[in-house]
């Protein structure tokens, strides 16, 4: 009964005991990564570390620096030619509207001269109209005249 006791203590430890299998699994890879590597990440580490420093101490300040320089230059520039297409869009808008203006102007001088013949032709109308009048009232005044000179003699 003892070997019984100790066969099924052993089992147990085996099967739910884990202990000593995290145990070795620990020791593998304490000695995997200290051992085989020889401390290489912690070396890549430093050295990232010293890239990240040194990027951050020398170049950053000299990128920043030309950075800065060439695009006040940049944005110049762009004020600059934004200046010229605003003047340019001007004059396209003050052609265009003296081209309107010039248009409006023609018809006008179109308008003024139909106006002005319409009225010669209105004058000349009246002037015929006018004459007509001072004929007939000539007619029956000179007719008036003879019959009022009729009766004078009398």
């Amino acid at each position: 009964m003892d070997k019984i006791a100790k066969d099924v203590g052993d089992i147990q430890s085996r099967l739910i005991d884990h202990r000593p299998v995290v145990q070795g699994e620990i020791c593998y890879f304490v000695r995997e990564f200290d051992e085989k590597r020889g401390f290489r990440e912690s070396r890549l580490l430093d050295n990232l570390n010293k890239m990240v420093v040194e990027t951050n101490e020398q170049s950053l300040p000299k990128c920043s620096e030309h950075m800065h320089k060439h695009l006040c230059e940049a944005l110049t520039r762009l004020e600059a030619a934004n200046h010229m297409s605003q003047s340019i869009q001007q004059r396209e808008l003050e052609a265009e509207q003296s081209t309107q203006l010039q248009v409006t102007i023609d018809r006008r001088k179109e308008d003024w001269d139909k106006f002005l013949k319409e009225k010669q032709r209105l004058e000349e109308e009246v002037d015929k109209e006018h004459a007509k009048a001072v004929g007939r009232l000539s007619i029956m005044y000179s007719n008036m005249k003879k019959d009022l000179a009729k009766f004078s003699h009398f």
